[in-house]
């Protein structure tokens, strides 16, 4: 070696010896070991928050653990590609959810015979006119076609009207239509219905 140049062998000795050196050194070490150790429990409690299995949690943190703390950012990478992508949380509020618009499904009510949405306050059903409500005569309620007495002010109903209630829907439209016939008929289309007859 010329003289006159620094020995770059006793320089680094004289780096690797220095004690500020050393314990920025034994820092890192400490340093990777919690964060080593720190993944690990976070992914023991990430898994428990994701799932009911007890075991899995102790998986996903023995996985970080195994591949020591040189490698562990490898198994971090592994498990968030493996874990479940849904918190249990967030699958309780999204199942919250359904049954909040299942509930207000259910609410809406059908008509019994055509299946048709039709509302509460609704008499009859307008698509296939069957008797959804009646109204109490006392207290001008409404009431159900299968209920003998109202259920609001306790007068009972007449049993006429509740067997005009059951009358099924094809009868009450084949009814309005005979009310919607003319009566009034011309002298020619009585004639003509005369003959029909005989």
């Amino acid at each position: 070696m010329p003289e006159g140049l620094p020995d770059p062998g006793k320089i680094w000795n004289d780096f690797i010896n220095n004690p500020i050196v050393g314990l920025v050194g034994d820092m890192v070490k400490v340093y990777v070991l919690l964060l080593w150790l720190g993944t690990a429990y976070w992914a023991f409690r990430d898994m428990q928050a994701r799932t009911e299995n007890p075991l899995l949690p102790y998986f996903a943190a023995g996985l970080i653990i195994f591949f020591t703390p040189v490698l562990f950012i490898f198994a971090v990478v592994l498990y968030l590609i493996v874990r479940p992508r849904e918190t249990l949380a967030e699958v309780y509020e999204r199942s919250l959810a359904e049954e909040t618009l299942l509930a207000e499904v259910e609410k809406n009510q059908l008509c019994p015979v055509c299946r048709d949405r039709v509302e509460s306050d609704w008499l009859v059903c307008p698509n296939c006119r069957t008797r959804l409500h009646r109204v109490c005569p006392s207290c001008n309620r409404l009431a159900e076609p299968s209920w003998p007495l109202c259920a609001y002010c306790g007068s009972e109903f007449d049993w006429a009207e509740r067997g005009a209630a059951r009358v099924p829907a094809a009868a009450l439209a084949g009814q309005e239509r005979e009310e919607r016939r003319p009566t009034d008929l011309t002298a020619e289309q009585a004639r003509l219905r005369g003959i029909a007859n005989t």
